[in-house]
């Protein structure tokens, strides 16, 4: 038997590079950390007390023509207010009757999970649950 402390990190796969750093960067807010000198091209990024890694890889699994859909597979993030996040969302163009499909939200302010929750899109298709404790709005 073992013993499980916790999840370390996620991988996710990327076709470019600077493309993926911009949005975990400008849109997630997320701090690049120092990553080994792997042989292939990729990013590690703070998140929170783990880690989030990127990893461009040409024989990656991608959602090839999928929109954002919270019953496939994705990673969350626990953010402190709902409000705010969706606020900063909306300002950089994410909304749920947004045009662009990479642009598109899914809000879910009264989850069955019990916790209020957004959900976005990369520009590789990996989706990004945002959930808080609580919905911080009247």
């Amino acid at each position: 038997m073992f013993t499980i402390e916790s999840i370390h990190h996620v991988s996710l796969p990327v076709t470019d590079l600077e493309r993926a750093k911009h949005f975990y960067q400008e849109i997630l807010g997320l701090t690049e950390i120092n990553r080994p000198p792997f042989d292939f091209p990729g990013a590690w990024y703070e998140l929170g007390d783990r880690q989030l890694h990127l990893i461009l890889h040409n024989n990656s699994t991608f959602r090839i023509q999928k929109t954002v859909d919270s019953r496939d597979i994705h990673f969350a993030i626990r953010i402190k207010s709902y409000s705010d996040t969706r606020d900063f969302l909306h300002s950089k163009g994410f909304h749920p009757e947004a045009e662009d499909e990479f642009k598109k939200m899914k809000e879910d302010p009264q989850s069955t999970a019990g916790w209020p929750q957004l959900y976005i899109m990369d520009p590789d298709r990996n989706v990004i649950e945002l959930n808080a404790e609580k919905l911080d709005e009247v």
